[in-house]
């Protein structure tokens, strides 16, 4: 028809993209796992390279300048008073405290039973062998600031260093422009036994705890999630330090059929938007009908949200709904996106939990939404994102451990093998590894 010159109304774009075929959403998938481009990453590595140099140059003068330059303060001094953390403490209402006493309970239960055991066999000729696990010394953990505070984040990473057996752990977290740190998260600090906190944030204090400098002493593993210029710096240190992993923007998939309840599929996909506005909400169902009624109970749960334009971006850009023909092509697409949080909201969850091979971790049933799983389910919230989940798994107690093998031969067991181990030995070209051998026959 012919253009009028009259307005006429468009049927407005859904806030989530919702797709039937599964090539195409296999690609969107893929589309979602590289949401950070690498033209960001490869402006954000000069900007981290260059902090990260001079932090190891000038120490503190360099932290106190960038702290003052992107959080707006001047953090002098640089530690967080022992006084200053009690007293968050005891000025945290009653109900939060016992949440956050049962979420502490509950979180070290379960990772004490995570401690490895030392191993010791003997050989077939009557050598030793064995592997002995000791903590780290120091860890350092990163606490994010900005849009949101993270007591929980405090306790999923200290907890399981205590639980180690590490000596000392060093807390970072940027604060405000009034130089303070979030109270409830230094109340989780003291409740957690955090040894020293920091009011530095950013790659500057990933640099610090990597490097050392006059007030931040060098740690030996460096742990918590944070924005690219974090996780890029954690990435350039490694080496130095050890670290738990390079966490990308957070993400849930959902699998769902005709059971499962709109009010909450939707409030489980919000409750993953609302992070970030590159956090991806992913609705891979059977249901039609579901995924219409979807849409607008999304938009009736966004009416009057505090965080409504930070779901609103992260839905637009990084939500997506798929309908698939059944369970299986569910679970194939799940397993290829490989998603951080992993929601099975389906008549019954557990004929499929063995079907799936990659989640950082699996939440079974309607009664298990990610926000128990966030705050103190107990398994760590710290989770692979960003398709990492086919080769890594959630930050641990081993995480903050190391390992060490113990050999011991006999004479016996050395004449048993030494002619072995010439004939490998001098495969390989080493006569000196084939001597020490031969020396001791």
């Amino acid at each position: 028809m012919a253009e009028t010159g009259q307005n006429h109304s468009q049927t407005p774009r859904p806030l989530i993209r919702c797709i039937r075929d599964h090539d195409q959403g296999r690609r969107e998938l893929a589309r979602i796992s590289q949401r950070t481009s690498s033209a960001e990453q490869k402006k954000a590595t000069n900007t981290v390279e260059n902090i990260l140099a001079e932090i190891e140059d000038q120490g503190d003068e360099a932290l106190i300048k960038y702290t003052e330059n992107f959080d707006g303060f001047r953090p002098e001094p640089l530690i967080i008073s022992p006084k200053t953390i009690k007293q968050a403490w005891k000025e945290t209402p009653q109900g939060l405290q016992e949440a956050l006493v049962l979420a502490h309970r509950r979180i070290k239960n379960f990772h004490q039973n995570q401690l490895p055991r030392d191993l010791l066999i003997h050989g077939e000729y009557g050598e030793k062998l064995g592997r002995r696990w000791r903590p780290v010394k120091k860890a350092g953990i990163y606490i994010p600031g900005g849009r949101a505070s993270y007591p929980s984040t405090v306790l999923m990473n200290a907890i399981p260093a205590k639980v180690a057996g590490v000596q000392e752990v060093l807390m970072v977290s940027p604060a405000g422009k009034d130089g303070q740190v979030n109270k409830t998260v230094l109340a989780a600090a003291y409740l957690a036994g955090v040894s020293k906190v920091f009011r530095i944030g950013g790659a500057q204090a990933i640099g610090a705890l990597a490097y050392g400098t006059k007030t931040v002493e060098k740690v030996d593993v460096i742990t918590g999630p944070g924005n690219i210029y974090v996780t890029l710096a954690k990435k350039a240190v490694y080496g130095k330090v050890g670290i738990d992993s390079l966490a990308g923007p957070s993400e849930v998939l959902i699998i769902a059929d005709q059971t499962a309840k709109v009010q909450q599929v939707a409030a489980d996909l919000l409750a993953q938007s609302e992070h970030d506005p590159l956090a991806a909400s992913i609705l891979l169902t059977t249901e039609s009908k579901l995924a219409e009624a979807l849409l607008a109970e999304i938009d009736h749960q966004l009416e009057k949200h505090p965080r409504a334009e930070i779901c609103k971006s992260s839905l637009s850009n990084w939500g997506l709904i798929i309908i698939c023909k059944d369970l299986d092509s569910c679970i194939k697409l799940s397993d290829a996106f490989a998603p951080e949080h992993l929601e099975l909201l389906i008549k019954n969850p557990n004929s499929i939990v063995d079907k799936i091979n990659n989640a950082g971790a699996i939440f079974i049933g309607e009664w298990t939404p990610e926000a128990i799983g966030d705050y103190l389910a107990g398994p760590n919230h710290t989770l692979p994102t960003s398709g990492t989940a086919r080769f890594d798994g959630a930050l641990s107690v081993e995480t903050f451990m190391k390992n060490t093998s113990l050999i011991e031969f006999t004479k016996n067991s050395f004449d048993k093998t030494s002619t072995a181990v010439i004939e490998l030995a001098e495969s390989e070209g080493l006569h000196s590894h084939a001597e020490s051998i031969r020396i001791r026959s």
